[in-house]
Parts: structure tokens; sequence; C-alpha cells
């Protein structure tokens, strides 16, 4: 099954999860049942958005890290593999 990075708009914690390609997770609530966490004092209803991850573009050690990764405009990149450097 593949995995998909999600963040949350009201804490900014980014979760790796694994699920069909079908379906998309859309609150926090259902995010962290996937993930098997306690949601802590985030709403449950808080919106999640799935992350367009992969390739050169995140590195494994930022991966499930709870922190966004830098985005390839803002630096993050730095191979050029994706035409913005």
């Amino acid at each position: 099954m593949p995995t998909y990075d999600y963040r949350c708009e009201a804490n900014g914690q980014v979760l790796e999860v694994s699920h069909s390609m079908r379906e998309t997770l859309r609150t926090w609530g259902e995010l962290c049942e996937r993930a098997g966490i306690d949601p802590g004092d985030t709403p449950l209803d808080s919106p999640v958005q799935r992350l367009a991850t992969g390739g050169n573009l995140i590195s494994s050690e930022n991966l499930g890290s709870g922190t966004a990764p830098p985005t390839c405009g803002a630096g993050g990149c730095g191979t050029g593999m994706c035409g913005l450097n």
C-alpha cells in the first residue's frame, strides 16, 4: 500500500500514513486514527492536506518528523531536479 504525507493546518504537524490510492483523509481525527496516535488538543475536525511529496524533494530523515519539509522554491530542493533551481 502506498504511503502519503499529510499536514494538519491547525497544528502544523506532518504525519506519514498508508492507505489505498482511492482514499483521502480530510480531518485530523481521521489522520490520527489511521496513524494510531493520540490527537492531543487539536480538534478532530481540523482539516488536513495531503502533501505532494516524493522523489528528491523529501529525504528519508524528514518523513514522519512532525514538521513540514521545506518546499523546493524555498531552498529545500537544492538539487535542481525540480527545475526551480
